[in-house]
């Protein structure tokens, strides 16, 4: 696979960019990349879940595949921990109607492991676990994501496991998107769990538009590193919120001017192939890229992917109860 240059360290070397690798085609100037259409695929990880704090996985399921047809989305990619095949009694079903509604399922590893924590043979087998489950099932395509984004925090277990996946014909699943929606659908289980009656507009408002500030963000920095916007993979897990809430998240983007496309297309985009050399890999492939280039690591994370802070926002939306004095006072 291609590296990421060791040249290329600013935006500004763009024309250097081009001669280094002229098949990305990575600059645009001026009104054509203002003008560009922007793309997005949607993601999910982690199917099938378990029951969450408003709906069973069934009814999740379908709501799931209802936002996405009412909202013409075509292509999502369902990336499967095999595992949950085990406890949940109707997660094959779940993952087939996914398919039969035109989406496609993909590697997720079988157990979520993180890879800085376990050995590569280890790694690998928990991945081979899993493709052998998913070769029972139409409509799997040939990509596995990194649980956590979690590449590993050594160059040579990084690269070992790269090289692991590629004899395996499975390609990154990388996202350019990410996000912390699996601590807000927390929150919304915290919310059930103390009795809040759950004001489901707003949740959905305060979610809808957090997302959107995120993809806003990572393309932003993708236009200041690349010149353009990229084909970009949003990272969601398929939870209660996004069967809540995607419709509401589908019309913002629409309104937005983004256009949607099957997340194997948004795969063939330039950047799938253009590898970062660097060990920032949490944030999804735009800021790895970007990290790459020497851009410093604390200007690609966005505020929004932190607990604490999107605590305060949910309290201060009345979403979930104010800490107590005593609360407040465990605190550092």
């Amino acid at each position: 696979m291609p590296s990421f240059p060791s040249a290329f360290r600013s935006a500004r070397l763009c024309s250097l960019a081009v001669l280094l690798v002229p098949m990305l085609v990575l600059c645009a100037s001026g009104p054509a990349a203002a003008d560009q259409q922007r793309r997005i695929a949607l993601t999910f990880d982690d199917a099938p879940r378990g029951a969450g704090p408003l709906f069973s996985g069934v009814v999740r399921t379908q709501r799931i595949v209802d936002h996405l047809d009412a909202g013409a989305v075509e292509g999502a990619l369902f990336f499967v921990t095999t595992a949950n095949l085990e406890r949940e009694a109707d997660g094959r079903a779940r993952l087939v109607s996914y398919v039969e509604a035109g989406h496609r399922l993909a590697n997720h590893s079988h157990s979520h492991p993180w890879l800085w924590k376990t050995g590569v043979d280890d790694y690998l087998a928990d991945v081979d676990r899993a493709s052998e489950v998913l070769a029972t099932f139409d409509g799997v395509a040939p990509y596995f994501r990194y649980p956590y984004l979690d590449e590993g925090r050594t160059v040579a277990r990084r690269d070992a496991v790269r090289a692991g996946l590629a004899e395996r014909g499975l390609r990154n699943g990388h996202v350019t998107v990410d996000n912390y929606d699996w601590f807000m659908n927390a929150l919304l289980a915290e919310a059930v769990r103390s009795g809040r009656a759950i004001d489901e507009a707003a949740w959905c408002s305060a979610y809808t538009s957090i997302l959107i500030d995120g993809i806003e963000f990572y393309d932003r920095i993708a236009r200041e590193t690349l010149g353009r916007s990229p084909q970009h993979v949003l990272l969601l897990h398929e939870n209660d919120l996004a069967a809540l809430c995607l419709d509401d998240l589908i019309a913002a983007l629409k309104d937005g001017g983004w256009a949607f496309v099957p997340a194997e297309t948004a795969f063939g985009d330039p950047i799938a192939a253009w590898i970062p050399d660097t060990l920032f890999n949490g944030q999804g492939r735009v800021a790895a890229l970007a990290a790459a280039a020497g851009q410093p690591l604390r200007t690609l994370v966005h505020e929004s992917e932190d607990e604490a802070w999107l605590r305060r926002r949910f309290q201060s939306l009345g979403l979930l109860s104010e800490p107590t004095r005593s609360d407040a006072a465990g605190k550092p």
